[in-house]
């Protein structure tokens, strides 16, 4: 059996930012493995149609994780906030700053509107720009018209929540609860797959996840390891093709 140690999937702590993505940063880094997806980005030139194939409004390199990638989605996910100048703005209405938004900032114009998004320490935001909103106007918020009002408003009250609590706030430090029981699959639904995808055998793949000893205990022809092993790899390849548009509500 190859030593797989020396390999880029097999250290569990290079996949740590995994943890704290949400629906939209972890379906990108689904679709950035697919190799169709990657082949499109390739020929980007000449196809291109080749985005919305992808549920994308523009190609985004697949070699940027979701540390670094700018992906913007078609059509926007529910978290995104629609940003539009207010056409009966009251006296005291607060005005769009784009630099009182906290976080590193990234701007990304599809053809049509400015897509910002803005990241700092443990949080994420997505706005979408209406083109004639300017530094200093009045604004709104926006939501699409659907069967489904209340779980938008949710959405779009959570984010404007971690919008308010974080606007004009340095923080020091920072605590983190504990890794949920599905933040841990995704982390481990990835390093299976990229596992898979560099030729690793499900052994090799239990090893790198779990530990050497834990493999010797529990590798069993029926056993639970060997079957949860399975079942990740499964997941993985599921999400890679296809599966990762309900983690981003495209369908």
């Amino acid at each position: 059996m190859a030593d797989r140690s020396a390999e880029s999937w097999y250290p569990t702590a290079a996949y740590l930012y995994v943890l704290h993505l949400d629906g939209p940063a972890l379906a990108w880094e689904y679709l950035r493995r697919h190799p169709d997806y990657r082949r499109d980005w390739l020929r980007r030139r000449r196809r291109s149609d080749a985005a919305q194939r992808w549920g994308l409004r523009l190609l985004e390199d697949p070699t940027l994780d979701a540390r670094d990638a700018h992906p913007a989605w078609f059509p926007d996910h529910d978290a995104v906030l629609q940003l539009y100048p207010d056409a009966d703005p009251l006296p005291d209405a607060v005005a769009f700053t784009l630099w009182r938004l906290p976080g590193r900032k990234h701007l990304i114009h599809d053809g049509r509107r400015l897509l910002l998004m803005t990241r700092w320490p443990g949080g994420c935001l997505r706005f979408a720009l209406a083109p004639d909103l300017a530094d200093g106007m009045a604004y709104a918020y926006a939501i699409r018209a659907c069967d489904r009002p209340q779980a938008r408003c949710q959405a779009l009250a959570v984010s404007l929540n971690e919008l308010a609590a974080t606007i004009g706030i340095t923080p020091v430090a920072r605590t983190r609860p504990r890794p949920s029981l599905t933040a841990l699959l995704e982390l481990h639904t990835l390093q299976a797959l990229d596992a898979t995808l560099a030729g690793a055998s499900l052994r090799e793949v239990a090893e790198g996840l779990f530990g050497g000893d834990a493999v010797a205990d529990g590798w069993y022809a029926d056993g639970g390891l060997r079957s949860r092993v399975r079942r990740l790899v499964r997941r993985g390849r599921s999400l890679m093709h296809g599966g990762y548009r309900r983690l981003v509500q495209l369908e």
